[in-house]
């Protein structure tokens, strides 16, 4: 039976990236009758899997005209493979698609990991007034190119009523858990050790959570904090340099390299406590972070930013403590309610992607017909 070929591409993301190849790509791998190809930023680690091809590009910087080469890079790798479904998941390949699709009639589906318009416009990236140019030539691409488009993959339910262009197209994927069901965090005897992982910047927190380090340190010397994923912002990696110099409680892992997922969760299994701790910016208001849906599959109690829709997630199960980490925090208030909480009373439940793969390989089997 000849097989139906499937490609999978981003510009910044690696070939093994947690959701693009993880939870996407391996899903469709089920599939016998599917032939996968990714194609990403380079991995540090070497993978073998017979029914995923995985072709990194050739390696550039974050700003550099490398970087603006990689969409033409790509048209060309694309070109040759001539799938039947193309799933690009950056406005950079919005273009690429579109000439993939008149070429060969390809099927297309947008995988909307970010709302680059909010996330151009509040973050610090640019200058001001070339955010607003840059947001709106990315947001036009977006309405311009949908068209094209058969289909659209939010990976937020909040996307769903801030942006439009994907009209009544789409199909919400969480971006729930990859961990294996069952597999349980072990408290350590001796320290209290605190995690911060994944994505590293100042609007995932992680000033907050140095400072909550920091400050809960100071009363228990056997509190700990790790810091372990990649920051692509070179003075936000100098400025966590600077902030944590001195202060040996501090381990980070990472920083300026990409991580395995792998290390990540080793590191989520040996933690007592993950800290979630967001800034509440328009960006990130409606953003469920994928490791809230880490932590509770691994029934690792979580410091927990005051906000809502979060809460209301963790609630249930027993699964936070709940602060305000934009304020000085009573330490030795909470690191009392840290030691005497009895975290999950019940075991979570709705937190893993199995539950959201069901959707995705009907929704492409729909689309081939």
């Amino acid at each position: 039976m000849k097989k139906q070929r499937i490609v999978l591409a981003s510009v910044l993301k690696p070939v093994d990236d947690t959701r693009m190849f993880e939870k996407i790509g391996k899903s469709l791998a089920k599939k016998p009758d599917y032939k996968l190809s990714i194609f990403g930023y380079p991995s540090n680690k070497q993978h073998f899997d017979s029914n995923i091809e995985l072709i990194p590009h050739p390696h550039f910087a974050r700003i550099s005209l490398k970087r603006m080469l990689i969409p033409l890079i790509l048209l060309k790798k694309i070109y040759k493979v001539k799938p039947h479904v193309l799933i690009v998941n950056t406005h950079e390949l919005l273009i690429v698609a579109t000439t993939i699709r008149i070429l060969f009639g390809t099927k297309l589906i947008y995988d909307v990991q970010e709302n680059y318009w909010r996330n151009i416009l509040w973050t610090t990236t640019f200058p001001p007034l070339l955010r607003h140019l840059l947001a709106g030539w990315v947001r036009g691409k977006e309405i311009i190119f949908s068209g094209a488009f058969q289909l659209f993959f939010l990976a937020e339910k909040g996307f769903e009523k801030e942006m439009t262009f994907f009209k009544n197209r789409y199909l919400t994927l969480e971006n729930k858990s990859a961990l294996p069901e069952g597999l349980k965090h072990i408290k350590s005897a001796s320290r209290l050790n605190l995690l911060f992982s994944g994505t590293i910047s100042g609007s995932t927190g992680i000033f907050q959570a140095i400072n909550l380090a920091n400050q809960l340190h100071q009363i228990d010397e056997f509190v700990r904090l790790t810091i372990i994923g990649y920051c692509a912002m070179p003075a936000t990696w100098k400025r966590i340099i600077r902030m944590i110099k001195d202060k040996p409680f501090i381990t980070l892992i990472g920083g300026d390299q990409l991580v395995p997922h792998e290390a990540i969760i080793s590191q989520i299994m040996c933690s007592d406590f993950g800290i979630i701790g967001y800034p509440t910016l328009p960006h990130t208001e409606n953003k469920i972070p994928t490791k809230l849906y880490e932590y509770l599959s691994a029934q690792l109690p979580m410091l927990l930013q005051e906000h809502q829709p979060w809460i209301s997630i963790c609630a249930p199960y027993q699964a936070a403590i709940p602060i305000n980490l934009n304020l000085p925090v009573d330490a030795p208030v909470l690191l009392k309610k840290m030691q005497e909480t009895h975290f999950y009373t019940t075991s979570p439940s709705d937190v893993f992607w199995v539950s959201e793969e069901k959707k995705l390989l009907d929704s492409v089997d729909k689309i081939l017909v």
